[in-house]
């Protein structure tokens, strides 16, 4: 069954499923501000506004924020992260670009964000091509099931 049509199927209530990192050789390699299971919520609404909120699942232990200046990815401290604005969607390319009016991390403000997105039924998956702190670029796989 091909995709949904994201301007139809995008708007709702999002939680996350899982978090995936993974390099071109196929090797997992998680994240460790949030990892690979944080609970998170997303929000998408049918005026064009968004809201996104991710927290590191075990936060007992200090978490190192994560770095800055990431292209395309906002930055999270103290293993939480949350950000919103509004969003437009390109039916033709598949993809939502996010514009922030607020994030937790301040230079994230103002920044644009593009990520190639898909909804199958009640299930949204996004990818976005990132580098870790090291150096290691990866694609992110952010599987999210429809609460609302």
């Amino acid at each position: 069954m091909p995709p949904t049509n994201l301007s139809t199927a995008l708007p709702g209530t999002w939680k996350l499923e899982s978090r995936i990192d993974v390099t071109s050789s196929g090797e997992r390699r998680p994240e460790p501000s949030l990892g690979e299971d944080p609970i998170a919520l997303l929000i998408y609404d049918r005026a064009g506004h968004f809201a996104a909120q991710f927290m590191k699942r075990d936060r007992s232990v200090v978490i190192p924020d994560a770095p800055g200046g990431a292209k395309n990815n906002s930055r999270a401290q103290g293993g939480y992260d949350a950000y919103f604005g509004t969003y437009t969607i390109d039916d033709e390319s598949g993809t939502v670009t996010q514009r922030l009016l607020g994030a937790l991390s301040q230079e994230n403000v103002g920044s644009v964000l593009t990520r190639a997105m898909e909804v199958h039924r009640d299930k949204l998956i996004i990818r976005i091509e990132i580098t870790h702190a090291d150096g290691t670029a990866v694609t992110r796989t952010l599987t999210w099931n429809r609460v609302g």
